[in-house]
């Protein structure tokens, strides 16, 4: 599960602290040899060795894994790093060329990283907004994903059913009734249950607080009747539950940009860039949940599911194990 906007706060503040050095004790995958012959007519034979990157959760590990899989089936030289450490340090390898390219979220980019609080009405505004920071610090976003992962709120699907909910604003109606259940700091944030409590008119009649990955649990023993959970949670595959929609917006953009330095973009060429572009593509909502799904409910590795994935769609050959 991605912690939501409003848990990633911290996040904004820490980018202003100076850095001394990058580093990162995260796990790495190395580019792997082919002969002369089945690279010759690659795009990317030739070009310099790159590294990509990747954060320290499942949807990430997936994400680097597709990115990583793709290029190196193009004939890139190209290393994984797992867990590339905090916002700051990821930064700094980016502009120093220990990194060349790692996938965020449209949100985090420009409030953690641009300092920008504003709320954007579209997906467009949000990624442009982004995109004029990155290019005047020599970075480049890439286009975003089909698939949005941001906050949202989850009820059983007998619950929304039985009492006609579909949007966020239907809870106003059973609200008196209504145990609400969330990591404590989506309950204190002003962007978290109080932006939404303010913007679709309803106050829940208590508040539990669970663990970050506690929300199905406690909705499936009715603990709580609503939760704040992800829109790509791999559980939203069983259709045991129902995502209330945010029509206003409240909970923002959470479209998956990759971040590549201008340098790499350079040295590595349109291909580079390119094949990237091609697995941001395929990613819609369905697909990230049910390639979530399998490695957090199926207890899957997510190279294998990364490699399958592509392997389907003429992105990587197919497994030969």
């Amino acid at each position: 599960m991605r912690i939501g906007a409003p848990l990633r706060a911290a996040a904004a503040a820490a980018l202003l602290i100076a850095v001394g050095a990058c580093g990162s004790t995260s796990q790495s995958r190395s580019p792997s040899t082919t002969s002369s012959a089945q690279t010759a007519t690659l795009p990317g034979t030739g070009h310099p060795p790159v590294t990509i990157g990747d954060k320290n959760f499942t949807e990430q590990f997936v994400l680097g894994e597709l990115y990583y899989e793709a290029l190196k089936a193009q004939g890139f030289s190209v290393q994984l790093n797992r867990n590339i450490g905090p916002t700051e340090v990821t930064l700094k390898a980016l502009q120093s060329g220990q990194l060349g390219m790692y996938p965020e979220y449209i949100d985090t980019w420009n409030e953690s990283v641009a300092g920008d609080q504003r709320s954007f009405r579209s997906l467009r505004t949000a990624y442009q907004a982004g995109q004029d920071y990155a290019l005047a610090h020599g970075l480049k976003l890439l286009k975003p994903t089909p698939f949005s992962d941001t906050d949202a709120i989850g009820v059983g699907l007998d619950y929304a059913v039985q009492n006609g909910l579909s949007t966020i604003r239907d809870l106003h109606r059973v609200a008196p009734t209504l145990t609400f259940g969330a990591p404590p700091q989506f309950q204190q944030e002003q962007t978290g249950l109080p932006a939404l409590e303010q913007a679709y008119g309803f106050a829940p009649a208590s508040f539990k607080a669970l663990e970050i990955g506690g929300q199905y649990q406690a909705l499936d023993q009715g603990a709580v009747q609503a939760a704040d959970v992800n829109t790509t949670d791999g559980q939203l595959t069983t259709g045991n539950y129902v995502l209330l929609k945010d029509p206003l917006n409240v909970l923002g953009w959470g479209n998956v940009v990759p971040v590549v330095s201008t340098q790499v973009v350079q040295a590595e060429g349109p291909a580079f860039v390119a094949t990237i572009n091609r697995v941001s593509a395929l990613l819609t909502l369905q697909a990230i949940r049910q390639l979530n799904a399998a490695v957090d409910l199926s207890g899957e590795d997510p190279a294998a599911v990364a490699q399958q994935f592509l392997a389907a769609h003429g992105l990587a050959p197919a497994s030969t194990s």
